[in-house]
């Protein structure tokens, strides 16, 4: 038995839940440091608190990964867990801005530093069983095509997320102005908006696509028995991740300094512009221009996302032309060079173009890697290692969240548009590191040839 071959619609639905999932995910990181400044946080321990989120996806990417593998149910395989996901995340968005009701019981900082937590942890439990489930439906010679798309929606979403708050603001006249401790009713609104939005798009997906049984996984790879002594159980996770694939090992330090590059720019970059490019004073946060810069910081975010939704689409043709590690390799160095040109922009306008080199880059992180990943693990193992393949996503960001902060206070004087330039630093080095990984799926197909 082969998969079949999907058309263009039914992989657009099945990847359709990420469009809300990443409208989610663009609120959370254009506006959660913000939040947690109005809550009372210091620009240094803003990577403290961002902490918890890779810490939460570590733990529970592979556990999810592991016992979707193993679920069959009413709804299938993977969408109980991203539908269990999409409610917890969205119930994350409504009260993280609002965690000053809690006050009476609990400083807003740690109530909004808790949900920003769940609200994490919640979005990778909709996530990597999403990944799993393009691998799993789709035939080798689709699934660059399927994590194109996949990256396109990504895109979508993150646009209306990021730009959100300022649209609300500046063409809807609804107020941006914080009072202390109060976050502004524009962004209050929008995570309300950005809920609704992520469970109506997960239901999508829910309702449209049909996943292959077990048995039926099984019969498409029938040279895969279970390893020899192997038995079942959430402690095989730790011998999967040392009997990895090599490709997933050369991986492995590409998305190392990706994603410590990116969390750099999450983190950090709505005070490096306030500081850097608007002048403002480095404890300002509750200021009408900390506001105006924050909402341009989402204006940015949504155009490299924007760019990304674009350039995804031409990602596979590109891809069949110079190979897929030569096209990813590119991308980043167009990336890198992005982030690093923002410490010479003269003014906001000139950030537009270092972000649309970062789009570039963040369309070629979302869907390359796990292109040239997929063909590398065993169908029957395909949740679990993607659930692995985030701790190469989560440890870079655990480390940044730890040294980042002392970075910006002690080294770089508070001046935070350092850290957006050592994650482009961070993003040569990645593409640098492209030339090291075997694709199994180029080899196979140039052998085909």
């Amino acid at each position: 038995m082969k998969k079949r071959t999907l058309s263009f619609l039914e992989i657009w639905n099945m990847s359709f839940g990420f469009l809300g999932i990443q409208m989610g995910f663009a609120l959370q990181n254009a506006n959660a440091s913000r939040i947690l400044q109005i809550f009372g946080a210091d620009v240094h321990e803003l990577s403290w608190f961002w902490l918890v989120a890779p810490l939460t996806g570590l733990i529970v990417q592979p556990v999810i990964g592991y016992y979707s593998d193993r679920t069959w149910t009413r709804l299938g395989r993977r969408r109980p867990f991203f539908l269990t996901g999409a409610v917890l995340a969205a119930l994350g968005l409504v009260l993280m801005p609002q965690a000053d009701i809690f006050v009476a019981f609990l400083p807003a900082l740690w109530v909004g530093a808790g949900l920003l937590m769940i609200m994490d942890a919640s979005f990778n439990v909709a996530m990597e069983p999403f990944r799993a489930l393009v691998a799993d439906n789709l035939p080798s010679d689709q699934r660059t095509l399927g994590f194109s798309i996949q990256t396109v929606l990504i895109g979508i979403g993150a646009v209306v997320g990021s730009w959100l708050p300022y649209v609300l603001a500046n063409w809807m006249g609804i107020s941006n102005e914080a009072t202390l401790g109060k976050v502004p009713l524009n962004l209050l609104i929008s995570f309300v908006i950005g809920a609704v939005i992520l469970l109506g798009s997960i239901l999508v997906t829910v309702f449209t696509t049909r996943e292959y049984s077990p048995q039926e996984l099984a019969s498409m790879e029938p040279e895969a028995p279970e390893e020899t002594g192997e038995k079942a159980g959430l402690l095989n996770i730790f011998s999967d991740f040392v009997k990895m694939p090599k490709t997933m090992r050369q991986l492995s330090w590409v998305q190392f300094f990706s994603w410590f590059g990116l969390f750099g720019m999450w983190v950090f970059a709505t005070p490096a512009i306030a500081h850097h490019i608007y002048g403002l004073p480095l404890d300002d946060s509750g200021s009408r221009g900390y506001q105006d810069a924050g909402d341009w910081v989402g204006v940015l975010f949504g155009i490299y996302n924007a760019v990304s939704a674009v350039f995804a689409f031409f990602l596979p043709v590109i891809a069949r032309k110079i190979g897929r590690k030569t096209t990813h390799a590119v991308s980043l160095v167009v990336g890198g060079i992005g982030l690093i040109s923002v410490y010479f922009a003269p003014d906001q306008y000139w950030l537009i173009a270092s972000m649309l080199a970062v789009g570039v880059a963040w369309a070629s992180i979302l869907a390359m890697p796990y292109a040239i990943l997929a063909g590398s693990i065993p169908a029957r193992k395909m949740g679990v290692y993607m659930g692995i393949f985030n701790f190469f996503i989560v440890i870079p960001q655990i480390i940044n969240a730890l040294i980042g902060g002392p970075m910006v206070k002690y080294l770089y004087g508070g001046n935070a548009v350092y850290a957006i330039v050592i994650s482009g630093i961070s993003f040569l080095l990645a593409a640098a590191l492209v030339s090291r990984v075997d694709d199994v799926d180029d080899t196979e197909n140039e052998a085909i040839r």
